[in-house]
């Protein structure tokens, strides 16, 4: 019965196979591939030590649900056994390729998993996860662990589980009788290898992206303070001026921002607003984010013309938040023909030709997220408290022209990276997804000259 259920759920849903294919409970296979109980091929289901547990040391470190909470362990989160036994330890003690199984657990959570790889150097196997060892001459454990997170996506945990208040469990002998397929070792391993890789891609695409993040962080409280001086040289830096925002080259003015900006504050959202015969689209404040404006989902009201020529944006127009998360800034660079927008958000319009409005963009992220200028309005809330004439009030940097431009470009440059990395890390998770589903029904096949470099005995061994 979980074998058929299963197979609805992770079968292929286009025409079935016949060549080289069988019919299996889980659907069209490969002919070489068997369809196996998870209990034939693991040495080891258990439950972890009910001892009781620290938060800090001294102790043997110890899993708990929270060290798996990520898809991996994580060794910040363990708890810690004391006045136990050399005996309890070393039974309990995980090895390299265990997978520990998250069996109760609410249900969004059921079923997350995460694979031993030796750090901490000494774990013990705690209450509340279950403790799968595969058995290595039958089963490769990446594959197996990556085999979970598909039946996890499908929703094949929740269906095999019992639910209390607040939580479901799943029992050990109802995983046992777990049916999945079994493609030959190599090809197993061939398999792991392949999303291992790309799902290495990603982290170091993720890894870059929040260096990068950090960098623009560094820049912007070094170019804001010296103006743009090559990091480092700060000895080259024009001399310095205490003022109301915090230091600032000597040579640049503080002004008001209703000096330098017109204010103007966007239209309310009502229901005699969302008909009319001149529908037109706006921005809320869910479509400004920092530094970019997100317009793949724009909602349309009716503007009278009067109204479309006040709130229309034109380049170069700054985006305040004025409620939500306060402060929230981006510049309109055109990304729609037409676009106005709601009265929860500012437009800040420059009234001089000494103004660059990119400067100013970042100015605002610097102020609102790193300086915490402005009376910290940049903590969330649900009250809109921006007034337009506390945001006129803000005291801001003026540098000349010149530097504005410099100055912006150095940190478009660096935002330009970010959105590149970005952009490299969400198309190697659709590749991830894609690749994990397909490899693990056989609707895609690795090559032959690839599976066969995987065809040597591996082995783990206690460390």
């Amino acid at each position: 019965m979980i074998g058929q259920e299963l197979g609805k759920m992770v079968q292929d849903d286009s025409a079935m196979r016949t060549d080289g294919y069988k019919m299996t409970e889980l659907g069209p296979l490969p002919e070489e591939w068997q369809v196996v109980r998870l209990g034939e091929v693991v040495a080891l289901i258990r439950n972890g030590l009910t001892y009781r547990q620290y938060r800090i040391p001294p102790g043997i470190p110890v899993s708990r649900i929270e060290t798996i909470s990520e898809g991996r362990i994580n060794p910040a989160k363990v708890g810690y056994l004391r006045d136990i036994s050399l005996q309890s330890i070393e039974s309990y003690r995980l090895i390299k390729g265990d997978i520990l199984f998250s069996h109760i657990n609410s249900e969004p959570h059921l079923g997350k998993t995460a694979i031993y790889t030796g750090e901490p150097q000494y774990l013990v196997h705690g209450m509340n996860l279950l403790l799968i060892r595969p058995r290595p001459e039958s089963l490769d454990y990446q594959f197996l662990n990556y085999l979970f997170n598909v039946y996890r996506e499908k929703g094949v945990f929740i269906g095999l589980a019992a639910r209390a208040v607040g939580q479901a469990s799943i029992n050990q002998g109802k995983l046992r009788q777990l049916p999945i397929p079994l493609p030959p070792l190599p090809e197993q391993r061939a398999i792991a290898h392949v999303l291992r890789t790309v799902q290495q891609a990603k982290e170091a695409g993720e890894r870059v992206a929040a260096a990068l993040k950090q960098l623009k962080k560094s820049l912007m409280q070094h170019l804001f303070t010296y103006g743009p001086v090559p990091v480092g040289a700060q000895c080259f830096a024009p001399l310095l001026q205490e003022t109301e925002i915090g230091a600032l080259p000597a040579h640049w003015q503080v002004v008001r921002l209703g000096e330098i900006f017109e204010i103007q504050q966007g239209k309310s959202l009502s229901p005699r607003s969302r008909t009319g015969p001149r529908m037109r689209p706006f921005l809320r404040t869910a479509n400004v984010l920092w530094g970019r404006i997100d317009v793949t989902k724009v909602d349309k009201m009716h503007f009278d013309e009067p109204e479309e020529r006040r709130l229309s944006l034109r380049h170069g127009d700054i985006l305040v938040c004025e409620g939500g998360e306060i402060g929230r800034t981006a510049m309109w660079e055109d990304q729609l023909p037409l676009c106005l927008y709601q009265n929860h958000l500012h437009r800040l319009r420059s009234l001089r030709e000494d103004v660059f409005p990119l400067f100013y963009m970042y100015w605002m992220q610097a102020a609102w997220t790193l300086l915490a200028l402005y009376g910290g309005l940049g903590n969330k809330t649900t009250i809109p408290n921006l007034s337009q004439s506390r945001l006129a009030a803000f005291p801001i940097p003026l540098p000349p022209l010149p530097e504005q431009r410099e100055i912006a470009r150095i940190l478009r440059t660096v935002d330009q990276r970010i959105e590149a990395e970005e952009a490299s890390v969400r198309a190697l998770e659709t590749l991830f997804k894609t690749l994990l589903h397909e490899l693990m029904t056989a609707k895609r096949r690795l090559p032959r000259e690839l599976i066969a470099r995987f065809s040597e005995p591996q082995t783990l061994t206690r460390e």
